[in-house]
């Protein structure tokens, strides 16, 4: 693996566990989006997981398709250009159910 690839991935993982403790608590997008602070936080560590992956090489990327990089990336120019078009069940569903399992793959490869 590639050093800039490695570094990427770390700061991936470090933005999972910003968002796990942010999201820590909550236990329905109700509330969670009620707490500002945590929500947006939230979507800006998104954004970073995204820049991250955007930034890894195209040969990691391929060695690793299982990874659905092109939705990582959906998604944040979905938080960057449609912030007031968020759905904010789908980011607790993408929080609850699909951050895990990134998060999973993400230290399997390190």
């Amino acid at each position: 693996m590639y050093e800039n690839d490695k570094n990427h991935l770390i700061l991936i993982s470090e933005a999972i566990a910003k968002i796990e403790s942010y999201t820590k608590g909550f236990n329905n997008s109700i509330n969670f989006v009620k707490d500002t602070k945590s929500f947006d936080a939230t979507l800006m560590n998104f954004i970073v997981i995204a820049e991250c992956a955007g930034r890894l090489s195209e040969y990691f990327k391929n060695e690793h398709s299982e990874i659905e990089w092109k939705k990582v990336n959906a998604f944040r120019n979905l938080i960057a250009h449609d912030y007031f078009g968020i759905d904010e069940e789908e980011v607790w569903d993408i929080v609850t159910f699909h951050m895990p399992k990134l998060k999973e793959k993400i230290l399997q490869v390190l």
